[in-house]
C-alpha cells in the first residue's frame, strides 16, 4: 500500500512539472526577423505567417532595386539593363509600373 502511494505521489508531482514548465509559443517581444523558437501549433502557425511575411519582405526589396536599375537603365539608354531589369520586375513585383 505505502509504494502505491509512493508511486503516486512521484506520478503526480511529475505531471504537475510539466504542465507549469512549457514554454510559450514564440518569442513575442521580437520582430519576425529576430524569432528563433516557436513551440506548439500556435508556434508553427507563427512561424509559417513569419516566413511568409520574410518572403514578402524579400520580394519587395529586389523588387524596388529592379525598378531603381530600370529608372537608371532608362536615363542612360542601356537597352539591356532596361530588359534585365524589366524581367526582375515581372517576377518580383506584384503590380508593374
Amino acid at each position: 500500500m505505502f509504494k502505491y502511494t509512493v508511486l503516486t505521489g512521484i506520478i503526480i508531482l511529475l505531471l504537475g512539472g510539466c504542465s507549469t514548465n512549457s514554454a510559450p509559443p514564440y518569442e513575442r517581444g521580437k520582430s519576425p526577423e529576430s524569432r528563433t523558437e516557436y513551440n506548439g501549433i500556435k508556434g508553427l502557425a507563427q512561424k509559417q505567417k513569419d516566413q511568409n511575411y520574410l518572403m514578402s519582405l524579400a520580394l519587395q526589396r529586389q523588387c524596388d532595386a529592379a525598378r531603381i536599375d530600370l529608372a537608371v537603365a532608362k536615363s542612360t539608354g542601356d537597352e539591356y539593363g532596361e530588359q534585365a531589369s524589366q524581367a526582375i520586375i515581372q517576377k518580383t513585383c506584384v503590380t508593374n509600373p
